[in-house]
């Protein structure tokens, strides 16, 4: 059963009031994007954990991407629909265990509000595709101040000087 199956089952219990909205997030995630792709198109072409974080919104164990270590010139980009999210040079350390950003690329992001768990967070999501990346905190460094979060399942980096590859969606 995965998270989505769970909620549904648990708010049909009226176990938790909130939890239809939390599952209505899962299921529209992939609308967000310019494409208008559903996750159905989304599925057979990513791996079952990209797919779990891109469009039903899960998030990696902190410390698990191999890109919290990744030090070189380059761009960031959208693991499902490989549009460029961020460029290497506003990554950063922010000691969370996930790769940290302090200011994507022009119109590269669209965000909304994550009231799952109840608290109040930003999130943010691929503006072309709707995949989920990670949120946004106010407590990243100059100059912009802000900390995008982001999964490493959703990103694929690609090295300064390599070409990037051809949209898909």
């Amino acid at each position: 059963m995965n998270r989505r199956e769970l909620l549904i089952r648990l708010s049909a219990l009226s176990v938790l009031p909130w939890l239809p909205a939390a599952c209505a997030r899962a299921t529209d995630a992939a609308k967000l994007g310019q494409l208008g792709h559903g996750a159905d198109y989304w599925r057979p072409l990513l791996r079952a954990d990209q797919f779990e974080v891109l469009f039903e919104e899960a998030t990696e164990r902190p410390g698990s991407s191999p890109l919290n270590q990744e030090k070189r010139a380059g761009r960031y980009l959208c693991a499902a629909c490989f549009q460029p999210l961020f460029d290497a040079k506003t990554k950063f350390e922010s000691g969370t265990g996930w790769p940290s950003f302090y200011q994507h690329l022009p119109k590269a992001v669209g965000t909304k509000i994550d009231r799952q768990f109840g608290i109040q967070r930003t999130e943010y999501h691929c503006s072309r595709c709707g995949g989920h990346q990670g949120h946004v905190f106010n407590d990243g460094p100059p100059p912009t101040g802000l900390r995008y979060c982001n999964n490493g399942l959703a990103l694929v980096f690609v090295p300064e000087g390599e070409a990037l590859p051809a949209l898909r969606g």
